[in-house]
């Protein structure tokens, strides 16, 4: 397991949050992690300040077999793309089912939320109403702070949590 240092980020195909991709890969490698992209498409992805990415593989291509982590990047795109994406969410149970830190930031948490992973879990999300409901419907135990870990589990508030997101996700790897 400890040569097999990957990570996987999955980002909206539009409107992902650029410092919630770009700060957390930065930790990952500068760690020794390679981080794989995946999205709905391998078409480039554009973020919300138009960062653009190239996923390497579809999340309907990836095994979570294959990487130690699995992070869902934040930003508006996410509830377009990734929310209801029952592929992702069956990846992630598989994920969270192994052992694997499974991650989530700003308003993707809900995705964790909707695949049953913060059911009595602590966590943070984006302060919106809509996003904090969904995460109590599913059992989740909210809290409004920067980054908050579980267990496995890790979750950001904002891009302004990317750094210390970033960084708790290695801490739990590193457990």
């Amino acid at each position: 397991m400890a040569d097999s240092k990957k990570i996987l980020m999955v980002i909206a195909q539009e409107n992902f949050r650029d410092e919630e991709y770009l700060e957390p890969r930065k930790i990952f490698e500068k760690n020794g992690y390679e981080v794989t992209v995946a999205s709905n498409s391998t078409a480039t992805a554009i973020g919300m300040k138009g960062e653009k990415v190239k996923p390497d593989i579809t999340i309907d291509d990836a095994n979570a077999n294959d990487y130690e982590s699995i992070v869902v990047v934040g930003g508006g795109g996410s509830h377009k793309y990734l929310w209801e994406n029952v592929k992702l969410r069956s990846l992630l149970k598989e994920a969270n089912k192994s052992g694997k830190v499974v991650a989530a930031i700003c308003i993707s948490p809900v995705v964790l939320a909707k695949a049953g992973l913060l059911k009595g879990k602590n966590c943070t999300v984006f302060k919106d109403d809509t996003c904090i409901k969904a995460l109590k419907k599913n059992g989740a135990m909210y809290e409004d702070k920067d980054v908050i870990r579980d267990g496995r589990i890790v979750t950001g508030r904002d891009p302004k949590a990317a750094k210390k997101f970033g960084e708790t996700v290695v801490e739990a790897l590193k457990e």
